[in-house]
């Protein structure tokens, strides 16, 4: 049975055997002694996305000293409200909060992905939006990459449709972080993404 700690953009929690090529956490632990989730979703608002792999170090999946989570990759992270981390990812961190306007620490990013991620979805035209934006439209989660938009699974993109199929949609992904994205940063995507994102980019 799956621990309950694969992250999907809306920044919902769930079991999936899927695998993750990222992960994360929430600021700490959050999870009971039984590797299970009650109500709470998180332990501060200090959301961060991590190497799968780094240095080899272990991580255990709900430890002792905060509940791991996961993700298909950083485009996913990025819409659930989930930044870099300045401790596994120090230059990426470093360049992501760099290209907020103004620059930002991340102790303010977070206040401002806080309030954003607690709001409601805004509509916003696609057209404009940048690469590793996520909106839904409807019929779920879509990644916006060239004039494409990639419907999203746990196991990977699926399918791609014209991005000028859709003319608006709520956006998912913070705003802050879709500023950052349109000021050059580039996140990690799965590696399903490369054969469907074709097209003018």
């Amino acid at each position: 049975m799956p621990l309950q700690n694969r992250v999907n953009p809306y920044g919902e929690i769930v079991a999936s055997k899927a695998r993750g090529t990222m992960m994360g956490n929430r600021g700490g632990k959050f999870h009971r002694d039984d590797q299970t989730l009650g109500k709470r979703r998180w332990a501060s608002r200090h959301w961060i996305c991590c190497d799968l792999y780094w240095k080899g170090v272990h991580h255990e999946p709900m430890g002792k000293g905060y509940t791991s989570l996961f993700f298909l990759d950083e485009v996913t992270a990025l819409s659930a409200g989930h930044r870099p981390c300045f401790y596994c990812r120090r230059k990426e961190a470093q360049s992501f909060l760099a290209l907020a306007s103004p620059p930002l620490m991340a102790d303010a990013a977070d206040l401002i992905v806080d309030r954003e991620r607690r709001g409601p979805k805004p509509e916003v035209k696609v057209a404009g939006l940048p690469d590793g934006a996520m909106i839904d439209a409807g019929q779920g989660p879509l990644a916006v990459l060239g004039d494409r938009l990639l419907s999203w699974s746990f196991e990977g993109y699926e399918a791609a449709i014209p991005r000028g199929s859709v003319m608006s949609a709520k956006l998912l992904t913070p705003a802050l972080y879709v500023g950052i994205l349109a000021r050059g940063f580039r996140p990690r995507w799965h590696k399903s993404a490369q054969s469907l994102g074709k097209g003018n980019q």
